[in-house]
């Protein structure tokens, strides 16, 4: 299949206008966003927010969802009817409810359900891309968590999907076994694969994804994670010195791009306009003051702090 360049214009998932109420309580409401070919795209919210629904109805063009391939033929329609995600769109489920005692037949039922044009070849292919070729004749039950998650992909990747959905696929998975994970979905953003991914794991999101949507009853915000650091967070420099400073605003008040200082600890916060012009700046003056310097660094957020920056905020104002 041809791929698309991940810098081609357009979306690859167009999402207009959804909502889910239960009775009178809302679960989330008028949702729109875009996914674009070849993106990373991550999915973020607390329990109950709505990531499932979103998600479920994503995979399915005719629910408010423009997906890939809206033309997409007698295969897709199959799938459609089966309740199926399209053949275009792959979609890597909790592996216990999808693995049969032996992996190979496994497959072989999931490509005949996706009407898997030489599904042998396929097979060998999904399974080279997830690196378990050399564990084709091994029953599942036989397998870690992480390689059942590596057949889970596998499965997904039978009908050599331009979008693929993952659910948490690094749930209970130890440090290793993610990162065989992720090193597996770096290579499919390579292939140029377009990727929907929901997880819990902030930290996760913020190595894989391009860009992440952050959910809460409505669409809190969408970015890239850098930019919504710089959106929620003023940018600061963090300070150490191997002793007290006797006199802190003498030394950090009036310095170039320098809005503000704070003693935290043993450190001093500064909040800065631009760290490029104030770090120099504030060194030369430490320096100066023969302070014992141990360390000048911008204080970096992380996408956790975005999102419960965006959390709080929110139980702050209470129910919608």
């Amino acid at each position: 299949m041809e791929r698309q360049d991940g810098g081609t214009k357009g979306a690859a998932i167009s999402v207009r206008n959804l909502g889910k109420h239960f009775g009178d309580r809302v679960a989330f409401e008028d949702v729109s966003f875009e996914v674009g070919y070849g993106e990373v795209f991550g999915f973020l919210g607390p329990n109950g927010a709505g990531k499932n629904y979103n998600r479920s109805d994503a995979r399915h063009p005719a629910r408010a969802v423009r997906g890939l391939g809206d033309d997409r033929g007698h295969s897709a329609q199959a799938a459609e009817r089966r309740g199926d995600p399209p053949a275009d769109i792959g979609y890597a489920r909790d592996p216990r409810l999808v693995l049969a005692p032996e992996r190979g037949r496994n497959l072989e039922c999931f490509a005949s359900l996706y009407e898997v044009p030489v599904p042998r070849e396929r097979i060998e292919i999904a399974l080279r891309a997830v690196r378990l070729a050399e564990r084709a004749q091994d029953t599942c039950g036989s397998l870690s968590k992480g390689l059942r998650q590596r057949v889970a992909l596998a499965r997904a990747l039978l009908p050599d999907p331009e979008v693929l959905f993952l659910d948490e696929p690094t749930s209970g998975l130890d440090p290793v076994e993610a990162r065989e994970v992720h090193e597996l979905i770096d290579g499919l953003r390579q292939r140029g694969v377009t990727i929907f991914l929901t997880t819990h794991r902030l930290e996760e999101a913020e190595r894989l994804c391009d860009r992440v949507a952050i959910l809460n009853t409505t669409l809190r915000t969408i970015g890239r994670p850098g930019e919504l650091r710089d959106q929620l967070f003023s940018k600061s420099l963090t300070v150490r010195t191997l002793a007290a400073l006797p006199d802190p605003g003498s030394v950090f008040n009036g310095l170039p791009a320098v809005d503000a200082w704070h003693q935290d600890g043993a450190s001093y916060v500064i909040a800065v306009r631009d760290p490029a012009i104030a770090a120099p700046a504030v060194t030369r003056a430490l320096v100066n003051a023969g302070a014992d310097v141990l360390s000048i660094a911008e204080s970096l957020h992380s996408l956790e702090d975005v999102y419960l920056e965006l959390i709080d905020d929110d139980a702050k104002a209470g129910p919608r």
